[in-house]
């Protein structure tokens, strides 16, 4: 055998070496966040369904993802003459892919307060800033806007919400979008100030619904920037109080709303034990509309299995899968937990 031939497959089994760093990372970059992506929407939908079966809702956080290579190779070349010439050689390679994550689970006393305590009102002035839907944001974040109330979610029961909210939030729709209501916010020693100012509209009909939601709201209707407070009532005409929702509050409002196999009587006891405790829920359209069936299904935008049943959302269903990605946003206001070190970590060799 010639001496080049044997440089060939020297330069073959030891050249991959110097693809392995740089080639992986397009490729493992987007491979890792379409699974985190995918199971994070699982884990989501999976705290949906144990909310609304009273079950104990369990976040598990990604901590760290380390992936390792190796590219192991063997060169063997012999040469025998017993009555003849003959020449032999051989090569092996090895190659390792030695993925490693460490779950971490959500928990302590700070991730339970965050998901019990009010969201911040700042965030949320600034998603309807953001142009997300401003009547989409007030029915789910917001509880009650100067003693007007918003339906109310409990464990078990609730209330349905004051008939003059829908209106409310009717007219600030209507008014934002004709660009008659700004949002300052203003970072003091104390925390953060935040103003509502409402511009005097260009045409008549947004003039006449500013009036209309002044006089719902029962502020002055001669000033136009009013200070914005975290609470049920306002303490003078000058003020709106706001007072926002908890995570726990919001995933039991969009838990409610999942239908359940009709031969699954735990989800039928549910049902009647919110409408004995004063919610009806026959007046509201479910933020999400979740599926369900004996079989996985073929075309899902998220698909658990949870109680011998598969629940999912449909690819198709546009406004559930807006709703749903909208929910998940809002897990991003919470506070994390413990650091690592001090929660129970969980690190697995995927290989």
């Amino acid at each position: 055998m010639k001496t080049g031939l044997w440089m060939v497959v020297i330069v073959f089994l030891v050249g991959g070496c110097t693809a392995i760093g740089p080639a992986t990372i397009d490729r493992d970059r987007f491979d890792y966040v379409s699974a985190i992506s995918e199971s994070w929407k699982r884990q989501t939908l999976l705290n949906l369904l144990k909310t609304r079966y009273l079950d104990a809702p369990v976040f598990m956080d990604v901590a760290s993802v380390i992936n390792q290579y190796a590219l192991e190779s063997e060169i063997e070349l012999g040469f025998a003459w017993n009555g003849g010439q003959t020449q032999s050689i051989g090569g092996r390679g090895m190659y390792t892919d030695r993925p490693t994550i460490t779950y971490s689970p959500l928990m302590g006393e700070k991730f339970a307060r965050s998901l019990v305590k009010p969201l911040p009102l700042a965030p949320i002035l600034l998603l309807i800033q953001s142009e997300y839907p401003t009547d989409t944001i007030l029915r789910i974040c917001i509880q009650s806007i100067n003693g007007i109330d918003n339906s109310r979610y409990r464990s078990v029961g609730g209330n349905n919400a004051d008939p003059v909210f829908d209106k409310l939030v009717d007219l600030f729709r209507r008014v934002y979008a004709a660009d008659g209501i700004a949002m300052r916010a203003k970072n003091t020693e104390a925390g953060v100030n935040l103003t509502i100012i409402f511009r005097p509209p260009t045409h008549a009909t947004a003039e006449a619904d500013l009036r209309q939601l002044k006089r719902l709201l029962a502020v002055d209707t001669h000033l136009n920037a009013f200070r914005v407070v975290h609470g049920k009532f306002a303490l003078d005409a000058n003020e709106i109080a706001v007072l926002s929702r908890s995570m726990l509050q919001i995933m039991t409002a969009f838990a409610s709303g999942i239908e359940t196999p009709p031969e699954d009587m735990a989800g039928l006891y549910m049902d009647e034990a919110w409408q004995r405790k004063g919610l009806d829920k026959t007046h509201s359209r479910p933020w999400i509309h979740v599926k369900n069936g004996a079989s996985k299904p073929d075309a899902a935008f998220a698909a658990v299995h949870y109680r011998d049943y598969w629940f999912w959302i449909d690819d198709r269903d546009i406004h559930s899968k807006s709703m749903f990605n909208f929910l998940m946003i809002l897990f991003s206001f919470t506070e994390r937990g413990k650091q690592e070190a001090e929660a129970p970590v969980i690190t697995v060799p995927t290989n």
